[in-house]
């Protein structure tokens, strides 16, 4: 099936495609891998095999329920591994006043560490990319981010053990946001109405950090939502409400619906319970540049100096956070003052001002 090929100095090898097939190999399925590097599925196959005809050997096995590393696959991904380091590395900044960091859609956590460290960072350039949490975390290790700004999953603890820390942010509190014309009031219930929000479902392929976290919020309050994918900026998800017919409360990060508000829709704390979304600051364990480690104490301190790191005045409903998330423990402090299901009391902590990370 493959033609007989051996490397030489006349085999260009595409480095596009071998990040295809780190991502394939690290998930063994096809469909998230599409959804990792941003390609279709489709897509994503005939590139595989294109790579496969370019280093003339199977290097994956798939069936209609499975994907397996051939012989000659796991050596390849050995290589391929190593291959790509020494690519990032090669491209990495190397001026020490340069410090890569990462935005999930336009919410405005990352937004606000950016803006707080370059009032006394101006000589420091920040380069700024869009990324989910998971893909964060993959350019972090590999050298193509410095900084991440995220949500930590167990799945992410457990396949990346090391080579890198962490450290909560903030907890970002979820709010219903009403439609135009909906009465004003500081709560709701949150099955009052069909509840709508902004992800893309287990099945879609793009399933992500935030899908997991939403998941386990229908899990544990016995809820279904409707869920209506990711158009990523807020001008995408602020046409849905001034198209829709639909009655529906859609459940939003803070930072979106006060945006939200100041388009004249209304906002409502809700009734039950009150999610967290948790946000952590992320970096590689090696030793960092001064530029970085300038960030994150900057963030840090942004974060104590905001109150992120306790929960809102403004809600009276238990607090709520996945029972399994990483960050239940070190938001507590190691106590059980948040509710990792629907039952009081809530968090009460008391933060100093952290030392600059060594």
């Amino acid at each position: 099936m493959f033609p007989t090929r051996t490397w030489g100095p006349g085999l260009d090898l595409d480095l596009r495609l071998v990040r295809y097939f780190v991502a394939v190999a690290d998930e063994l399925h096809f469909g998230r891998a599409a959804a990792k590097v941003y390609i279709s599925q489709p897509a994503l196959s005939k590139q595989i095999r294109k790579l496969e005809d370019q280093v003339g050997s199977a290097l994956l096995i798939r069936d209609s329920r499975h994907v397996v590393l051939t012989a000659r696959g796991q050596r390849f991904l050995n290589e391929a591994r190593q291959l790509l380091a020494i690519a990032q590395n090669m491209q990495q900044p190397s001026r020490p006043d340069v410090v890569r960091i990462a935005h999930v859609h336009e919410l405005g956590t990352s937004r606000a560490v950016a803006d707080d460290y370059l009032r006394t960072h101006a000589d420091v350039d920040l380069l700024e990319h869009a990324m989910d949490s998971i893909s964060q975390l993959d350019a972090l290790l590999q050298s193509r981010l410095d900084v991440g700004i995220l949500r930590i999953t167990p799945r992410m603890l457990a396949n990346h053990p090391t080579g890198w820390s962490h450290c909560l942010l903030r907890l970002e509190p979820l709010v219903l946001v009403g439609r135009a014309g909906d009465d004003r009031k500081p709560t709701a219930p949150l099955e009052e109405r069909q509840l709508e929000v902004f992800a893309d479902p287990p099945e879609s392929g793009s399933y992500n950090a935030h899908g997991d976290f939403l998941t386990a919020l229908e899990h544990d309050l016995g809820i279904s939502m409707r869920w209506l994918g990711t158009p990523g900026a807020f001008s995408h998800c602020l046409a849905h409400f001034t198209r829709t017919t639909n009655p529906a409360r859609s459940l939003e990060f803070l930072t979106y619906a006060d945006r939200y508000a100041a388009e004249g829709l209304p906002t409502y704390w809700p009734e039950e319970a009150q999610p967290y979304y948790p946000w952590s600051l992320a970096w590689r364990s090696e030793e960092t540049s001064p530029a970085i480690t300038d960030l994150l104490h900057s963030a840090r301190t942004l974060a104590i100096r905001n109150g992120w790191l306790e929960v809102s005045a403004a809600s009276s409903a238990p607090s709520w956070l996945p029972r399994d998330d990483p960050a239940t423990i070190e938001a507590l402090g190691r106590s059980a003052n948040i509710a990792t299901s629907v039952s009081p009391p809530v968090l009460k902590r008391q933060v100093s001002a952290p030392a600059k990370p060594s």
